[in-house]
């Protein structure tokens, strides 16, 4: 039986009577459809805050179970910005593009459909907002970028925002990615667990700015928990001059000697090679990420699932009419989980004598 009504409880159909309209057009207002113009959506959001309208908790629940039985039709859009200066190039990344289909498909299922909008050159910050404010669009997730975009005046105040890990110094707003501290102590544990003594960790400076530090103190964090009576110190590789980067690598190895390696950079493997060191052979490999790491062992970060609770963690914001830069802004973590490999056999450990 269907939840009975609240009758001191200001209903759809309440607001409806007051301003002269349908339900289902007051529905789809407070849902920002840009089905309903923009003069229209404001007198019934401007009335539901004065009345002091709240969603029946019950109801609200019974139209969620109602709509995972069957399709939605589309009635809304929300955005993903793409401001990178080659935007082909942020898909190319494996995670990424399931960020890219988690959120895609998570809001379909709840009746809006996901857009890529390009900011660059032949789209400033002004014109963005244009066509967003234009279609209708109240939502816009934020994914990874390599270089901090010029957001320049862009009207965050108007926007529910999400971004996807910590690239984005701007705008400071909530924020859904892997739990990469956690999934790095992970990587450590279960090397370790394989037989392998000396676990060094290699990395590029400036990896996605604070992404490569989280991978980092995961890794020393990782250390201290397996009590490594010798840690190997952290390498950071520079970016600019590749035979710099060589040498530096190659120095390392032969001080250090590690048996393995956990990595979020693609390039190691290449690197080892280059240094006369085989994987396995030689030493065991890792991965941070191994959708696109390199390497076949190390960390599922469940991309696809951080895409979808990114697009949850929205539509909680537009539902909530809630805009611009949070003074407190929240955090989910997304722990990934181990994956084995080829590139990181068990270790038969030394017989004495």
């Amino acid at each position: 039986m269907p939840p009975e009504p609240d009758p001191h409880r200001i209903s759809l159909r309440d607001l409806a009577a007051r301003l002269g309209v349908s339900h289902a057009t007051v529905s789809l207002a407070l849902k920002g459809s840009p089905r309903i113009s923009a003069p229209v959506r404001e007198r019934i959001i401007a009335l539901a805050e004065e009345v002091g309208y709240r969603p029946d908790p019950m109801l609200s629940a019974l139209a969620s179970y109602r709509r995972g039985k069957r399709s939605q039709p589309i009635t809304a859009e929300v955005a993903w910005i793409n401001a990178w200066p080659d935007p082909a190039q942020l898909r190319k990344h494996r995670e990424f593009d399931f960020y890219w289909q988690g959120a895609f498909k998570a809001a379909d299922k709840f009746g809006f459909r996901l857009e890529e909008f390009r900011l660059g050159a032949e789209c400033g910050p002004r014109r963005l907002h244009q066509i967003l404010s234009t279609r209708g669009i109240r939502g816009i997730l934020l994914p990874p970028h390599q270089i901090e975009p010029d957001w320049k005046d862009f009207p965050w105040e108007h926007y529910s925002v999400v971004r996807f890990g910590r690239s984005l110094h701007h705008p400071a707003c909530h924020i859904v990615t892997a739990d990469q501290i956690a999934n790095t102590i992970l990587a450590v544990q279960q090397i370790h667990a394989k037989g392998y003594q000396r676990i060094g960790f290699v990395t590029l400076e400036g990896d996605f700015s604070l992404r490569g530090m989280q991978f980092e103190l995961g890794f020393l964090g990782g250390q201290r928990i397996i009590r490594d009576p010798n840690p190997i110190p952290v390498l950071v590789l520079g970016r600019d001059n590749p035979a710099a980067r060589r040498k530096a690598f190659t120095a390392w190895l032969e001080t250090y000697r590690p048996d393995a390696i956990v990595t979020p950079d693609p390039a190691i493997r290449q690197l080892l090679q280059q240094s006369g060191k085989s994987v396995p052979g030689d030493l065991g490999l890792a991965v941070t990420s191994v959708l696109d790491g390199g390497a076949d062992c190390g960390i599922d970060q469940h991309p696809e699932e951080i895409g979808r609770v990114g697009f949850l963690m929205l539509n909680s914001l537009i539902s909530d009419r809630s805009t611009g830069i949070p003074a407190i802004f929240r955090q989910i973590l997304v722990e990934g989980s181990w994956v084995d490999g080829q590139s990181l056999p068990k270790r038969t450990p030394p017989q004495d004598g």
